[in-house]
């Protein structure tokens, strides 16, 4: 099972597609504080959809809480500040990938520490940043990819449509 990590979310709609993408994606998603929301905002809650109450989260106090709790945890830190394109890195069964928040990214302090597990998506000219639940999508189905989709569903029910 993949992870993801948000330190110190701003946006509650994005937190929210995150989580269902965690959802659909059979991945647990970690909330470091502080948020820019209460985990009870129905902005949250209406992104998740009702997806929500399916969610594996865990909500920790700060980045030392989320390292003692995770002791040994591989963490890939997506950055726009990284060399290594997020597609060059093999990602492990169990192992975590970091977003930052939305205004800032995750901070200098933390990234010197994982400058060889840090990551980044590759963007035309100047653009400084893709949204952060585009991001999260892009990193975690790559690394499901890599891992043959852990058994995930490949197809669904055919459906039949009709055409006015």
């Amino acid at each position: 099972m993949l992870n993801i990590v948000l330190h110190e979310p701003e946006m509650p709609a994005n937190t929210g597609n995150i989580g269902r993408t965690c959802v659909a994606a059979g991945a647990r998603l970690h909330l470091i504080e502080p948020m820019g929301f209460r985990i009870n905002d129905k902005m949250l809650k209406r992104a998740g959809l009702d997806y929500w109450d399916k969610l594996d989260v865990t909500v920790y106090d700060d980045f030392r809480d989320f390292l003692n709790r995770n002791p040994g945890a591989v963490i890939y830190m997506a950055t726009t500040k990284a060399a290594r394109s997020y597609s060059d890195a093999r990602y492990e069964d169990g192992c975590y990938i970091m977003f930052g928040k939305e205004s800032a990214g995750i901070p200098e302090s933390i990234l010197m520490e994982y400058q060889d597990t840090a990551i980044r998506i590759p963007m035309w000219g100047d653009i400084r940043s893709l949204n952060l639940s585009n991001a999260a999508a892009i990193v975690l189905y790559e690394a499901l990819r890599q891992n043959d989709f852990f058994g995930l569903k490949m197809s669904g029910a055919p459906r039949t449509f009709e055409w006015d």
